[in-house]
């Protein structure tokens, strides 16, 4: 198995990020569609997988399945939409927000180049997100009710509003620092599970190198903005199916998916990406680098 050292990983990166500024803005759209559905198609995998494991913490003190055992199956089924996303060329933002940065610190491009691909690729990812969203809502989140004629929430809908539900709970100034951490060590993360990708050259090393980081994060319980974009429309979408008022969750609509989560959470993925993880690494083997050119 084939893999370079670290300064080689991050000249990579830093030349994958130049590559990316340079896209027009269309094509930073399209492939920025492609990874937003790629994730919801991880983030819809989870909690399908995870539907009927988890458990609540009373329960878990009587001795009833882990919760945790809940978070590992989470994690361990939604890293193949960043899978995806490498091994096919995709726009991520999340991952954007390392590589464009490596390729301002290497290659001296501007910084509106790298605020340029944020925008359309978070645009992308965004669209991309909620189509899949709409698909599951419209699809597996619901069942046919031959008695009332109409379609009910199935228990894979039922987890998908819970999940929606606990993202936009984050009301208060503490949760919403909580949250932004929540974004910062997530995207540490996931920037590791991109240099671990470019390490590898082979498919097989690059699916190992991308699963542990991502798996490690989702587990964890820590907060993905593009992932975001899809759990909550996912909720929001499969809650209209529910035509008992008392059961509708009134605090999840598409503001507080906004205002309760994607801001602080976006902001926070920046910072664990850029800061800790391109920064860091620049400063680390920026000599080494100029050796290589």
């Amino acid at each position: 198995m084939v893999f370079h050292p670290p300064v080689a990983i991050v000249a990579k990166a830093g030349d994958a990020g130049k590559y990316k500024t340079g896209l027009p803005a269309w094509n930073m759209i399209m492939r920025g569609f492609m990874s937003g559905a790629y994730i919801a198609m991880g983030g819809a995998l989870a909690t399908v997988c995870s539907t009927g494991i988890q458990a609540t913490d009373a329960a878990v003190r009587y001795g009833a399945q882990s919760a945790g055992f809940s978070q590992l199956i989470l994690g361990a089924v939604f890293p193949v939409g960043l899978i995806i996303t490498v091994l096919t060329g995709a726009e991520l933002f999340t991952g954007d927000a390392m590589l464009a940065p490596m390729a301002a610190f290497i290659h001296k491009i501007s910084w509106g180049a790298v605020a340029n691909l944020w925008l359309w690729v978070y645009i992308g990812n965004l669209i991309g997100s909620i189509t899949w969203a709409y698909i599951m809502a419209n699809g597996p989140f619901v069942a046919w009710d031959a008695a009332a004629g109409a379609f009910g929430v199935s228990a894979f809908g039922t987890r998908a509003i819970a999940i929606a539900g606990a993202k936009v709970s984050y009301v208060s100034m503490p949760a919403l620092y909580s949250a932004f951490l929540k974004g910062i060590g997530c995207n540490w993360l996931v920037n590791l599970a991109i240099l671990l990708g470019i390490c590898a050259d082979d498919a097989v090393g690059k699916f190992f190198g991308i699963w542990f980081p991502i798996m490690a994060f989702v587990s964890s319980g820590l907060e993905h903005s593009i992932a975001n974009m899809y759990f909550i429309p996912a909720g929001i979408f499969t809650q209209g199916f529910i035509t008992d008022p008392t059961k509708i969750n009134a605090g999840l609509n598409w503001v507080t998916m906004w205002t309760n989560n994607l801001i602080v959470v976006t902001l926070g993925n920046i910072v664990g990406g850029m800061f800790f993880v391109g920064v860091i690494y620049w400063v680390a083997f920026r000599k080494e680098i100029a050796a290589l050119k």
